[in-house]
């Protein structure tokens, strides 16, 4: 048997946080100083992704960096305005300690190194946002949320889609009951792995192929689109290990989640085949998203005309990353607990590793 925590799936339970009329997550007024980010990892998505992003921001600002490589960070650090000071590698983060500017570290690296540098930045004193998937192991999410809690700082994990505008809209609707009683859930995400040598592709960093990378976001989805934490899984794996991208980590893998409603949900994660599609049915109508977790580009879809996509009210940020970053430095501003905190990480990992024992056993695994 795998044990969950069920705590609430989208708003944590001791959250002070309310949703507005359009229903996304609104946070009490604030002070004007914005909060300091480190990004550690300038790796695609810290460089290319987030760090880009704090223009979009009302509370949160750049003003630190970690890398293994000094000439990009130096590049980097001038491109953004961050003085060389603080410019940190990996052998001196734990200085950050004496660096006051920073208030918030932001882990972008491979997974592997998600609870070492979560746990190394909360001994610093510092709150911390880490990427998804939270960890290699469920033993290493609880370690991070332990040593959060020890130091008395934040833990949110970077689940960008709670603060997309598409996927509040659904979720609004869902649960407004715009579709009749919820009965069955459909998602399909994966992209077409490329270099063989990628991290992601080696076991050791990334704890897993599809389902850790892309897989999560259908999970993810199933939860907080339903409101429900599943009760059982069910997955089958297809992988050509002669190909040279999947010698150590999964190509497809197939999982099916039974909710206590009796929802159904059907979701597949690939490495060899590009999907994005998120699907609520319910006894009077439906709910589309295609593409449903991207970058940009997503679509709404509400009943069987799929002539006229909906187009969602705006969300919290400029942008769902400016929306998260800022979401994080307003509760450490107002002492609240994130919508997205570590044990909203630590619960799809458990799911994660149920769906692999499934898949290896070939059995359903109860989960309570």
């Amino acid at each position: 048997m795998i044990d969950l925590n069920r705590r609430g799936v989208v708003l944590a339970a001791g959250s002070a946080i309310t949703l507005s009329a359009a229903g996304l997550p609104v946070m009490a007024a604030t002070p004007d100083r914005k909060l300091g980010y480190a990004i550690v990892g300038l790796g695609g998505y810290g460089l290319g992704i987030i760090i880009p992003q704090f223009k979009n921001c009302q509370h949160s600002k750049l003003v630190a960096l970690v890398s293994g490589d000094p000439v990009k960070a130096r590049r980097v650090a001038a491109e953004y305005g961050v003085p060389e000071r603080s410019i940190y590698d990996y052998k001196n983060f734990d200085s950050i300690k004496d660096n006051p500017d920073i208030d918030v570290v932001y882990v972008c690296l491979p997974v592997s190194m998600h609870a070492e540098y979560t746990i190394r930045a909360a001994a610093a004193g510092k709150h911390v946002m880490c990427e998804k998937p939270m960890a290699v192991s469920s033993a290493e999410c609880e370690a991070m949320i332990a040593a959060c809690k020890k130091a008395g700082k934040k833990l949110m994990i970077g689940y960008r889609c709670h603060f997309e505008p598409y996927n509040l809209e659904a979720r609004r609707r869902a649960r407004a009951g715009e579709i009749g009683k919820l009965r069955y859930f459909r998602s399909e995400h994966g992209f077409t792995a490329g270099n063989p040598n990628s991290w992601r592709l080696k076991k050791a960093m990334s704890g897993g192929g599809s389902l850790m990378d892309i897989g999560i976001y259908a999970l993810n989805a199933a939860r907080y689109m339903t409101a429900e934490e599943p009760v059982s899984v069910y997955a089958k794996e297809t992988t050509d290990r002669n190909d040279p991208r999947f010698r150590e980590v999964e190509d497809m893998i197939e999982f099916q989640l039974e909710f206590p409603s009796g929802v159904i949900a059907s979701c597949m994660s690939m490495y060899s085949a590009n999907q994005n599609h998120i699907l609520l049915m319910g006894d009077k109508g439906r709910i589309d998203l295609e593409p449903g977790t991207r970058y940009d580009g997503n679509k709404l879809w509400v009943g069987q005309d799929r002539s006229t996509p909906v187009n969602p009210p705006p969300g919290p940020g400029a942008t769902q990353w400016s929306g998260q970053l800022d979401h994080l430095s307003l509760c450490v501003i107002n002492n609240k607990e994130p919508i997205v905190p570590g044990e909203e990480g630590l619960r799809d990992i458990r799911i994660i590793e149920a769906i692999y024992r499934s898949a290896r056993e070939q059995k359903r695994i109860a989960l309570t």
